[in-house]
């Protein structure tokens, strides 16, 4: 069994980080750009704004708690740098996503890019490695029809 990326009638929320913004806004436009290809209509789009990445998770369980999206968009982006902000951050906030996942039944996808520069994240970002929003819009959609089942109706709208 494997899902469809359609989206016509559906509805996402993506949550973003605005930390790194000029690599996180990139990301967004390629998710919305890739729910709009298959059929998501932009007011079925609810875009939720937060400081950072560590953030993300509480925001898609706030999103996935109101449970009028059939799957949730998690972009963000953390830089390595030379802190160790990056192992506190990046970790437990992939963590955080997956957990709201498991425990809500709403899937939500990672576009969280880890990388060890910004030069890497903008080639992630619509640079020369794609775009990652994209690709986590992609997952949100296949996850979304595979949870719908068979009849097209799953447990959330």
């Amino acid at each position: 069994m494997r899902g469809t990326p359609r989206g016509g009638g559906r509805r996402f929320a993506i949550v973003v980080s605005r930390f790194n913004e000029n690599v996180t806004t990139r990301l967004l436009a390629g998710a919305r750009a890739c729910l709009t290809q298959h059929g998501v209509a932009a007011d079925d789009v609810d875009v939720i704004s937060v400081p950072g990445a560590w953030e993300l998770p509480f925001a898609a369980w706030l999103a996935a708690d109101r449970g009028h999206y059939v799957a949730i968009i998690a972009l963000g982006c953390v830089i390595e740098g030379e802190t160790r902000h990056f192992e506190f951050v990046a970790g437990p906030a992939a963590s955080g996503l997956a957990r709201v996942m498991l425990d809500t039944g709403v899937p939500v996808t990672l576009g969280l890019l880890t990388t060890a520069d910004l030069d890497q994240a903008l080639a992630r970002a619509g640079g020369r490695h794609g775009n990652k929003g994209w690709d986590a819009a992609l997952a949100a959609l296949e996850l979304a029809d595979l949870a719908a089942g068979p009849g097209g109706e799953g447990a959330r709208p």
